[in-house]
Order: structure tokens, then C-alpha cells, then sequence
């Protein structure tokens, strides 16, 4: 029997060393490098489902002109939040990933899913290694997702469960979850590395031999991350994700990884007793509860895609009783809120720097888009000044270092969303106003500098006062 040798795999990168480290060269976590005893390579050729071999057991190499191009089908699937950031549905023989937090509904979507399949007349068949089948089925039930073709498998071993399911592919396989199950080719409990890459693999090849369309669960890390990232993402077709959420009832899953359509496409849905909704206007759930009059707080439209919704950015700036200021940052990168801040400082009037900083995207939502930059300055320089901006003011424009201000894609779309909630007045950062169609009875004041968007913002009250 050949040796078995010791290797050191780190438990959130898959990187793997001869001897054990403190931190991890890859990925530069510390305390992460766990003992693995490997086998040797020719007892783990793992036999693809996909024959690539020819006759006489050499590589078959096909011209390019000559593969096959079948048409791209998609399955639209309910709700129809998920088949939007999908792309318009699930493809057969595609692989996806969807992560989220404990409770958060990964399996309550998921059982809709497979619910919904079922309906139209599909296969689907559910592998729960977690739970048992009983509690899947009240869980089924009680989200009416039961019908004849939704079967239930708790085989948690793979190299068993496949070759089985391969000589009558289902339409659909759900794996929960993929730290659950495992393959006896290589050594190790469920949820290692090597057993998530191993297993990873093996679906692949499955879907991608069968055409059957494969759903696997992820869990999170302690950072919030998904589990193994680096070791599935190359694998799989799709990643969606739960992003962190407070306590409530609103869900939203962004894709970040998408063969077949976009990434950055984010479904809202909410949570009650028939299991994940849709939310059909994003825009009055993200604003609902704002207070007019209030300052430090100024509404922005944000694109999801390409789906534009309103958000509101509330700032908060007081006096520092400590050398160094506070800053506190919710919802939105911490370092741009610092940048903002020392833009206004050297390119307006306002003091910023010796302020603590309180800065939230109300809702509970985590924005990226640049459109952020400008509303956020405007409302830190509202907390400043201690003066409300406009109630009905939108203000979008990505901020440089210089203080100049950049335009943005899709401004049209962004003002109509604005429009369609009520909103009349917007400050918008472009070098051509011509080509801005600004929708009726909309009053647009276009800017190219940080100092002039903080003066126009104000500005639009004075001037209403005055005509009063």
C-alpha cells in the first residue's frame, strides 16, 4: 500500500503547503492551514462523465467550426425576481451556486424552485443532506411547492447518488448543501476543502454531461463570505448570494457571477408564511419611512443592473470630543466616505475632517454605484450646515479627487424611476446636457463641480422662497 503523505490546506482559500504556516500565503488569513493526509495522485483520477477520449483511448480534438451550437433555452421559474437576475430563467445542463446565511431562505427558495419545475411537468429531484426528507416535505407543503414530479434523495454520498441519477436524468438536481455531501475518493469529513472541490467537480461534470440543470447550496463564513469560494466559482456558472441583511422580512440576492446574463442584477423579495415574495416596487421599500425636513439625509437612484431604484443616504456629523474623530459607515465603502470627506474639506467651505461621521444607506441595503458620491457629499454637507435639503431633490454624480464630477450611465432611466416616485427637482453631474431628456415637469440644474452641486442643491429652496 503506497504512503500516505501530509499536506496543509487552508480552509477558506484551498491553498495548500508542505508545511504548516501561521498565515496563509494565498489568501493572508491567519490560524487557517489545516493537516490533510493525501493519497497518492493515481488512486484519485476522478472518471469524468463527459468522454472527451477517442476509440483508441487518445485525445479526440473536434474543429472548431464543427461543434455543435445548440440554441440557448431558458426555463423561466418563479419567482420572477430570480428568473430576471438569472437572465430570464435557468439553463439547462448550467451549474449554480446560491450562499446566504443561516435562516436567511436559502432552502425555502429553493424549494419553490423545485416546486415550480415540478409544476411545469419537470423532474426535480431534491438531495437533502441536512434534513431529513419528512422535514423537506412539511416545508414543501406548507410553501405548496408538492407535486408528483418532486422526488427527495438523503444519499449524501455523491459517487453513489450520480451514476444512479445518470441513466434517468432529472430536469433539475438541488444539492443542500454542498458542505453536506461528499465522495469517497478522497479522504476526509464533509465540508473540507478537498471534499467541497471534489464534489464541486463531480456536479459539473454532471450537468454539463446530462443536461440537467444543478442548484447547490453554500454556506457563509464567519466573515460573511462564501464558503470555499475560490474553490467553486471557476466551477460553476452562476453565483448568487443573500446579501447580509438586519432582522426583517426583506431578502435580497445579488448575482455575482452570471454565464448567461448579468452580473450586479439584485431581486428583492420578502420573506411571510407562502415563503419568498416578490417586492414590486423596490424603490417605495427602500424610502419607506423617511422623514421630510430632516437634514444630512438626500435621495439618490442607484442601477442594479440594469434596473434603477431610489435609495436614501443619511449622514450625521457633530463635533469630535476625542484627538482622533469617529467614523462610523453603514451600508457603503468606509474609505470613499473618508475620500468624500476630504474633498469637501479642501474644496468647499465646509469643515469636515475634526467631525465624527455617521454615515447609513437607510434600509439596509450595501450600494457600490458611484451615483452615491455626490448625494452622500450633499448630505453630509446638509448635517454640516444643519440645513434640510429639498424633500423632492434627487442628486447623482460620481465624484473625482480634484472635485470634478463625472456623469453616469442611464441617466434617463435613473430620473424617470425618480419621476414615477414623486421626485421634481434633480442635481445631476454631465458635460452635455443635450443629450438629457428630462422628464415633464422636472426641474434639472446640471453640474461639473462638487462646490457648485452643494450651492445648487441649497439653492433650489432659496430660489422657491424667492418666487414665493
Amino acid at each position: 500500500m503506497a504512503k500516505k503523505t501530509l499536506r496543509y490546506r487552508c480552509s477558506d482559500c484551498g491553498h495548500e503547503e508542505l508545511r504548516w504556516m501561521g498565515q496563509c500565503p494565498s489568501c493572508s488569513q491567519w490560524n487557517t492551514l489545516e493537516a490533510m493526509e493525501v493519497a497518492p495522485a493515481a488512486k484519485h483520477h476522478r472518471r469524468s462523465l463527459r468522454t472527451g477520449v477517442d476509440s483508441e483511448g487518445g485525445v479526440r480534438l473536434t474543429p472548431i467550426e464543427k461543434v455543435d451550437r445548440p440554441r440557448l433555452e431558458r426555463i423561466a421559474v418563479e419567482p420572477p425576481e430570480l428568473s430576471r437576475i438569472l437572465g430570464g430563467g435557468i439553463v439547462p445542463g448550467s451549474f449554480l451556486l446560491l450562499g446566504g446565511a443561516p435562516g436567511v431562505g436559502k432552502s425555502t427558495l429553493l424549494t419553490q424552485l423545485a416546486g415550480d419545475f415540478a409544476r411545469q411537468g419537470r423532474r426535480v429531484v431534491y438531495l437533502s443532506a441536512e434534513e431529513s426528507a419528512a422535514q423537506v416535505r412539511d416545508r414543501a407543503q406548507r410553501l405548496g411547492a408538492e407535486s408528483p414530479g418532486f422526488f427527495l434523495a438523503e444519499e449524501a454520498v455523491l459517487d453513489r447518488l450520480l451514476p444512479a441519477l445518470a441513466a434517468e436524468p432529472p430536469d433539475l438536481l438541488v444539492v443542500d448543501s454542498i458542505q453536506t455531501v461528499l465522495s469517497t475518493e478522497v479522504d476526509g469529513a464533509a465540508g473540507l476543502v478537498s471534499q467541497i472541490r471534489i464534489c464541486g467537480a463531480m456536479l459539473a461534470d454532471f450537468a454539463r454531461a446530462t443536461g440537467c440543470a444543478v442548484v447547490v447550496i453554500g454556506h457563509v463564513t464567519k466573515d460573511g463570505d462564501l464558503a470555499g469560494p475560490r474553490v467553486l466559482e471557476h466551477l460553476v456558472d452562476t453565483v448568487l448570494y443573500f446579501e447580509p441583511q438586519d432582522e426583517g422580512a426583506v431578502r435580497m440576492i445579488r448575482a455575482f457571477k452570471n454565464r448567461f446574463g448579468r452580473t450586479g442584477e439584485i431581486a428583492v423579495l420578502e420573506m411571510d408564511h407562502r415563503g419568498l415574495r416578490p417586492v414590486r416596487d423596490a424603490s417605495a421599500l427602500f424610502l419607506a419611512g423617511r422623514q421630510e425636513g430632516e437634514t444630512g439625509s438626500c435621495v439618490t437612484a442607484i442601477l442594479s443592473g440594469t434596473r434603477p431604484f431610489l435609495v436614501e443616504l443619511q449622514a450625521l456629523l457633530v463635533d469630535t470630543q476625542y484627538a482622533t474623530p469617529t467614523r462610523v459607515v453603514t451600508g457603503i465603502d468606509s474609505k470613499r466616505v473618508a475620500q468624500l470627506a476630504a474633498i469637501l474639506e479642501t474644496k468647499t467651505d465646509l469643515s469636515v475632517l475634526r467631525k465624527d461621521v455617521y454615515v447609513k444607506v437607510a434600509g439596509g441595503l450595501r450600494v457600490s454605484d458611484p451615483a452615491t458620491d455626490l448625494a452622500l457629499a450633499a448630505a453630509m454637507a446638509s448635517s454640516v450646515i444643519s440645513r434640510p435639503l429639498p424633500a423632492d431633490l434627487l442628486v447623482l454624480g460620481e465624484v473625482g479627487l480634484t472635485g470634478e464630477l463625472r456623469s453616469l450611465p442611464q441617466i434617463q432611466s435613473r430620473l424617470e424611476e425618480a419621476h414615477a416616485h414623486g421626485f421634481r427637482r434633480a442635481v445631476v453631474a454631465a458635460h452635455d446636457p443635450s443629450k438629457i431628456s428630462v422628464p415633464e415637469g422636472m426641474e434639472l440644474r446640471v453640474v461639473t463641480q462638487v462646490r457648485e452641486a452643494t450651492r445648487a442643491a441649497f439653492l433650489f429652496d432659496q430660489r422657491r422662497e424667492e418666487r414665493g
